[in-house]
Formats: C-alpha cells, structure tokens, sequence
C-alpha cells in the first residue's frame, strides 16, 4: 500500500465545452452507501441535469478495496471510467466524484466527452483543499517495566501512536506506525533495547 491524499471538504468547479455545462464535486466518504447518499442528494439537487456521472474510490487508490463508476447514460466509458483514471492518477482516495451536465445541444464526441468530464475532475481536485494520508499498520511489542519509556520514545520519534498498554508481568503496548516506518523502528527497537523488546505475533 502507499501513501495518497484524501479531501478535508467538499469542493466545487464548472466550466463550460461548447455549450456545455459540466459541474463537478468531489465528496469525502468512507464507504459506498456513504457515496450513493451523496450521489442522490445531487440528483435531488439537480434533477434536470441531463447526466450525472460519477466514481468513487474507497481506501488506496491505486489499490482500492472499494470502486465503482458510472457513465448515466453518457456513451459508455466516456465519463465513469475517465473519472475514476483522474482519481487513481493523482492519488486520491476516500472520495466520490460527481459531474452534473447540462447538455448544450452540441454533441462532443467520444474523445471530447473523455477530455471533458477528465478536465471537470482535475478541477475540482485542484480546487480541493487534501491531506496525505498515511497507511498504517497495528503491531503489539512487549517489553520489560523499565524499557517503557525507552519503547515510547523511539515509537514518537517515527511518528506512531499507542493503542492500549497491558501491564502484567511485562508491559504489552499496542501500538500503530506508519508502513513506511516499520524496519527503521524495528531496527531502533533492537539497537537500543538489548534484545529484550520483542515484536508479539499477530
């Protein structure tokens, strides 16, 4: 998995193509029922708009576990799919998508159809305030009562959190970290610990 970046708010950009017009929002969302939710609201918000074509992408968008798109009756793989290639391109995820049309009366052709509703996308993630979002991974080290500190230290440093803390005859921190981070803490923990922070199986 990498690192992509999410929208923070929603966002707006239209423009025109030939009499034309082409609205495009992009939505932040964490699941498909939360993207249909907003692609109907649009719908009731526009209902004569010829098209409202859309894509969304859940997770990593170069390896999304959820997407799906859709032309609204645009001839088919001129608008969902283009949609979706903006969004995987430039790393966008844990978004919906929608372009409203207003047909001008001027037919645009497959590949005008593709560049515009591409265009629409690119604008509205430019006009999108994003953050990156780290992928991270949930591990569980034990250590002896006086390494707690030594562990805590060396998990701040990599830019991880702890979860939950177990104290009993050790002490069992939960804890999460960057993907990217995993070997260079591992490689701290062991340096700098003796060999007595060890890394439980999951």
């Amino acid at each position: 998995m990498s690192n992509y970046r999410v929208p923070q708010l929603q966002a707006r950009a239209e423009f025109e193509e030939r009499r034309s017009r082409f609205i495009a929002f992009l939505e932040p969302v964490a699941s498909r029922s939360e993207s249909l939710i907003f692609l109907e609201a649009l719908k009731l918000r526009y209902p004569d708009a010829r098209h409202h074509c859309w894509a969304y992408v859940v997770g990593d968008p170069s390896s999304a576990s959820e997407q799906a798109f859709s032309d609204d009756g645009e001839p088919i793989g001129t608008a969902g799919k283009p949609i979706l290639n903006v969004l995987q391109h430039r790393l966008v995820g844990n978004c919906i998508v929608v372009v409203v049309r207003y047909f001008g009366g001027i037919k645009l052709g497959a590949g005008g159809l593709v560049r515009a509703y591409s265009s629409a996308v690119n604008r509205v993630v430019e006009a999108a305030t994003l953050i990156d979002y780290v992928v991270q991974c949930e591990q569980v080290w034990c250590c002896d009562y006086d390494q707690e500190s030594l562990l805590r230290h060396l998990l701040e440093s990599v830019g991880g959190d702890i979860l939950s803390v177990c104290y009993s005859g050790r002490v069992e921190v939960k804890l999460k970290i960057p993907i990217s981070q995993q070997s260079l803490f591992s490689n701290l923990l062991s340096d700098r610990g003796g060999g007595r922070i060890e890394l439980q199986d999951s």
